[in-house]
C-alpha cells in the first residue's frame, strides 16, 4: 500500500488519485506535497545528524537502548530517564554505548537523571566535535503545527515520521508517579526505540522530547516541551540532578481572555491550576482548582514551563507570594514551597 502525507491543500480524492497515479494529481497539488516534502527533508538533513542510538548494558540488568539529542557539540546528548536514568546507581554504572548517524561507535556515562519530567543528560566519554541540535521555544508551538519525529533505534540512521501538533499543555504521567505538565500531544508515529528522540519544527528547531505513545489510542504520541528540558538540562549540568521545590498543583497554560486583558491585566496567558495534592503548600494556602497563576514573586507566570523554572531549590522552605486570578478578583496568597522528593 502506498501511503501519501495529507497536508491542508491536498484532499482525500487527490491522495486517493495520487496513490494510484502521481500523475493524475493536479499541478497545484503536486507543488503543496513537494513543498512539503521539501520542508520536512530540508529538517532531516539538518537535524538528523544530531540524532543517536544508544544502548545500555549492566552487569545486574539486560539494559535497553533508544535514541537521543546532542545538544552541545562536546558530546552532551539528551534523552529519555526511562532509557538511560539510572544507569549509575547502586554500583558500578553501566555502559552506554552511542551510535552517531555517521557510524561513529563512542561510549558515554550518565550525568543525571530526572525521572519527574522522563529526561537524563548522557555526556560522550571520548574527545570528539559532533553536530548539535538547538532547542526552540516551545511557548511558541500552535496546535496544527507541522512537526517531525526523529529517531536512532538500534542505530538505524533518522528514522522519521511526521505529523502535527495535536494539542498543548497535556499532562502525562512520570515512572516516579509524577505529573509531568506542559506536554506536548502529537499524531506524529513514535516507533519502538525512538523515545528520547527530538520533535523538530519545521524551523529545524527541537521543541520537544518524544517520551510515550498511549498504546491502542490510534497514535496519539507526546513529547516533553523543549522549554522544560531546556530547564532540567541546565540542572543536570550543574547539580547532576535536579532540586526543586513544589507547591502541590497540576498545571497547564491558558490564553487570559481579551475582557481581562482589556481590565488592565499587562499578559496574554497565565497558569491555570488543574489539580492540588491534599496537605500540599498550596493546599494548606487556600488554592483552588480552576485558580489562574499570574505570577510568583513579582515575576509573570506565563506557562507551565515558567512554574516549574521558578520553583528551584532556592524557594525550598522560603515564603512566596503568589498572584492569583480567581473568578473575576485578584488575591495574593502566601505559601511556603517544599522540595519535591524523588521517589
Amino acid at each position: 500500500m502506498k501511503i501519501i502525507p495529507l497536508n491542508g491543500g491536498l484532499g482525500g480524492v487527490a491522495a486517493a488519485e495520487a496513490a494510484r497515479d502521481p500523475a493524475a494529481v493536479p499541478a497545484e497539488d503536486q507543488a503543496l506535497l513537494d513543498s512539503y516534502s521539501r520542508a520536512v527533508i530540508d529538517v532531516v538533513d539538518r537535524v538528523g545528524p544530531t540524532v543517536v542510538g544508544l544502548a545500555i548494558r549492566s552487569d545486574k540488568s539486560r539494559g535497553g537502548s533508544g535514541s537521543g539529542v546532542i545538544v552541545a557539540p562536546d558530546g552532551l546528548i539528551l534523552t529519555n530517564s526511562h532509557v538511560a536514568g539510572g544507569t549509575g546507581a547502586g554500583g558500578s554504572p553501566a555502559r552506554i554505548a552511542v551510535s552517531t548517524a555517521d557510524g561513529q561507535e563512542l561510549h558515554a556515562r550518565l550525568v543525571g537523571d530526572d525521572p519527574d519530567t522522563d529526561l537524563a543528560l548522557v555526556r560522550v566519554d571520548e574527545p570528539a566535535t559532533l553536530p548539535a541540535a538547538s532547542l526552540g521555544d516551545s511557548k511558541l508551538l500552535k496546535r496544527g503545527q507541522l512537526v517531525i519525529a526523529i529517531g536512532n533505534p538500534l542505530g538505524f540512521e533518522s528514522t522519521v515520521t511526521t505529523g502535527v501538533v495535536s494539542a498543548l499543555g497535556r499532562s502525562l504521567r512520570a515512572r516516579s508517579g509524577r505529573l509531568i505538565d506542559d506536554v506536548i500531544q502529537t499524531d506524529a508515529a513514535l516507533n519502538p526505540g525512538n523515545s528520547g528522540g527530538p520533535l523538530v519544527s519545521s524551523r529545524g528547531e527541537v521543541v520537544g522530547i518524544n517520551t510515550a505513545v498511549i498504546m491502542g489510542a490510534q497514535g496519539i504520541c507526546f513529547a516533553v516541551a523543549a522549554n522544560t528540558a531546556s530547564f532540567v538540562l541546565g540542572q543536570l549540568v550543574r547539580h547532576g540532578r535536579v532540586r526543586r521545590a513544589f507547591i502541590g498543583v497540576s498545571a497547564q497554560q491558558m490564553m487570559i481572555p481579551r475582557r481581562l486583558r482589556r481590565a488592565g491585566l499587562m499578559q496574554d496567558s497565565a497558569v491555570m491550576v488543574g489539580t492540588i495534592e491534599t496537605d500540599s503548600p498550596a493546599d494548606r494556602a487556600g488554592l483552588q482548582a480552576g485558580d489562574i497563576l499570574l505570577a510568583l514573586d513579582g515575576v509573570a507566570m506565563t506557562g507551565a514551563d515558567d512554574l516549574i523554572r521558578a520553583l528551584t531549590g532556592d524557594k525550598i522552605g522560603h515564603k512566596v507570594t503568589v498572584q492569583v486570578l480567581r473568578g473575576e478578583s485578584r488575591l495574593s496568597v502566601s505559601l511556603v514551597p517544599e522540595e519535591r522528593r524523588r521517589a
